[in-house]
């Protein structure tokens, strides 16, 4: 699919003073494309390489980093 019909969004950490800690770190984060392959990319350079992985995979990676 490419990506002008994906849907993204960005991480719910990201906000407009930085990372998501409120120390303003310049907005570093990513954005995510869900559905049965996850995409997820640098938003400040959103043209370069995507990381793409199953759906089932980007749930376990998020199971895993809630629990640490």
């Amino acid at each position: 699919m490419s990506n002008a019909r994906r849907t993204w969004h960005k991480s719910s950490y990201s906000n407009g003073s930085g990372n998501g800690n409120g120390n303003g770190n310049g907005g570093q984060c990513v954005e995510v494309s869900e559905g049965r392959t996850t995409n997820v990319r640098d938003t400040r350079n959103r043209s370069l390489s995507e990381l793409s992985m199953p759906a089932s995979e980007w749930s376990a990676l998020l199971s895993a980093l809630r629990t640490d």
